[in-house]
């Protein structure tokens, strides 16, 4: 029995669309991290972006637990001497509630060059409204 393994050209990708309101946040995550993976296909390829695209409403009603509202912080540098920076969630929540989705699925997919090219297939927004419906994006259940 061969192992077949699959071209860039057969890639197929779906769209797919999730609500995140009342949604734990790290369970969200790592579900959309699966499916931008594409793990949940049958023709899944570790060194492949084959997953497929996914686009995230209402970010800003993402749930956490315990007291990660206000002792979650999110540490990034400038890249000058002093430059590092702090925020909690609370704060990001209130400025850009997008990067708290993106960031935790970026945390679950490989830290590498392939990486980087499967995130850009996560689309997230802040309210109920997106650019996305001529690719007619399915439900996706979490």
């Amino acid at each position: 029995m061969k192992t077949i393994s699959i071209k860039k050209a057969e890639i197929e990708r779906c769209w797919w669309i999730v609500d995140a309101e009342g949604q734990v946040l790290g369970r969200l995550a790592s579900k959309i991290a699966q499916v931008l993976r594409g793990k949940h296909k049958t023709n899944f390829s570790p060194h492949m972006d084959m997953g497929d695209c996914v686009v995230v409403i209402n970010a800003e009603k993402i749930i956490v637990t315990g007291k990660k509202e206000t002792q979650k912080t999110y540490f990034k540098h400038t890249g000058y001497p002093g430059g590092g920076k702090e925020t909690s969630l609370a704060a990001l929540r209130r400025s850009r509630p997008d990067r708290i989705i993106k960031k935790a699925v970026k945390g679950m997919l490989p830290h590498n060059r392939l990486g980087r090219s499967i995130i850009s297939h996560l689309k997230v927004y802040k309210g109920n409204e997106h650019p996305h419906s001529a690719q007619k994006p399915e439900i996706l259940k979490v």
